[in-house]
Parts: structure tokens; C-alpha cells; sequence
């Protein structure tokens, strides 16, 4: 594949964070009444931005969540990454072996993508290359985010592969005229087959389709 740049997402795509900020989100929400899952998380929020998640439990509660919901949120799932966080298994020897260029375009803030692929030890293989929703205001499924970071990269859509393991950022990703490559979980498989992507549940396999 002739691929000139590869754009990842991050969460769940590089470190196996989702387990543990959806958590976080259930915890919060159940504790305003929401009764909720881990797994209806998962398969609601995962990839979508926080206002969103907001606006979704304030449906479920019929009232609106307190000022401070994004704050305890944040403050809560940062100590939580910082004991659990773990990257994403075989992401390392994918990464050692592109000779491409590659960035990371995610819907979460700057802070959060530093500290996670900081606790990883993955940072260093992106030399800055990071782009974040919050920067330029656009969330995914909307595909600015994708389009930005190809700009900046110095690429066109056609000349990029993202690869995502979410349906909004497949979603992105497709309408921003980019091939994309679905990573897979138990949570998602069923759903990502319906996107007619490619999809793989290693990062071993995706590496054997890069060759």
C-alpha cells in the first residue's frame, strides 16, 4: 500500500484508555442517576466528544449535569490513567517500523493526548505531531480535524490512511475522502462491519497490511 502518511486516533488506537475514562463517565453519571454501564458507555460514547456525552446523560437524567461534571471528570480520569493506562498491545512495533510520517488526530485535549502517550512512552515517536478537536473546534464525525492534520502534515486525503476504532472517526474519516482502517474490539466488531472498511483485531495484522 502507497501510503505517504498514516493518522492515528488515539484512545483505543494507541493506549488503552476507553476502559477507563468510560468508567469514569459511568461513575459520574450513575451518581446523578443515569444507571448506566460500562458497556452502553462504551458503545454510546466511545470516540464522540465530551460535550456530547454531556448532552446524552442530561437526556437520560432529565436535568442538566452540575458546572463542574467536565472538571471532576477530568481531574478523576487523569488519576486514573496515571495508575492504569497501558498502550495498546503491538502498537510499539508498528510504530518502529513505518519509515512514513504519521501524526495522531484525536477528539480529546491536548493535555490528555501528552499525558497518556507520556505515561505510555509513545510521545517521543511523534515529535510534536499532535492534533487535537479542541484546538480548532471541530469534533469528530465532522472531518476537519482528519483535514487538518494532513494539511499540516503536508498531504492530501488520497495520499493518507487513518486508522480508527471508533464509528464517528470512521465516519470522519470517510466523508474527509481518506481510506481508513477499523481497529476492532470485542465491543465493536459488529458495528464496524456495517462501515465496509477494512478492519483487524491485532495491530500484528495491521502491520502485514502495511507491507
Amino acid at each position: 500500500m502507497n501510503y505517504k502518511c498514516i493518522i492515528f486516533d488515539c484512545d483505543g488506537v494507541l493506549v488503552d484508555s476507553e476502559t477507563i475514562s468510560n468508567q469514569v463517565v459511568v461513575d459520574l453519571a450513575n451518581s446523578y442517576g443515569a444507571n448506566i454501564t460500562l458497556e452502553y458507555a462504551i458503545q454510546h460514547f466511545a470516540g464522540t466528544s465530551l460535550s456530547y456525552v454531556k448532552s446524552h446523560i442530561e437526556e437520560l437524567i432529565q436535568q442538566d449535569l452540575p458546572d463542574n461534571f467536565e472538571k471532576d471528570y477530568r481531574r478523576i480520569s487523569f488519576e486514573r490513567f496515571q495508575q492504569d493506562i497501558q498502550p495498546i498491545q503491538g502498537i510499539t512495533e508498528l510504530l518502529d517500523e513505518l519509515t512514513i510520517p504519521f501524526c495522531v488526530a484525536s477528539n480529546g485535549p491536548l493535555n490528555k493526548m501528552k499525558l497518556n502517550l507520556e505515561l505510555t512512552g509513545l510521545l517521543h515517536y511523534f515529535k510534536g505531531n499532535l492534533f487535537s478537536a479542541y484546538e480548532i473546534k471541530k469534533w469528530k464525525p465532522d472531518p476537519t480535524l482528519f483535514l487538518y492534520a494532513a494539511k499540516t502534515m503536508g498531504f492530501q486525503p488520497k495520499d493518507c490512511l487513518v486508522i480508527e476504532d471508533s464509528i464517528s472517526g470512521i465516519k470522519a474519516a470517510k466523508s474527509g475522502g481518506f481510506d481508513v482502517f477499523a481497529f476492532t474490539n470485542k465491543h465493536k466488531k459488529e458495528v464496524f462491519e456495517k462501515e465496509n472498511v477494512p478492519s483487524f483485531s491485532s495491530m500484528k495484522a495491521i502491520r502485514d497490511a502495511l507491507k
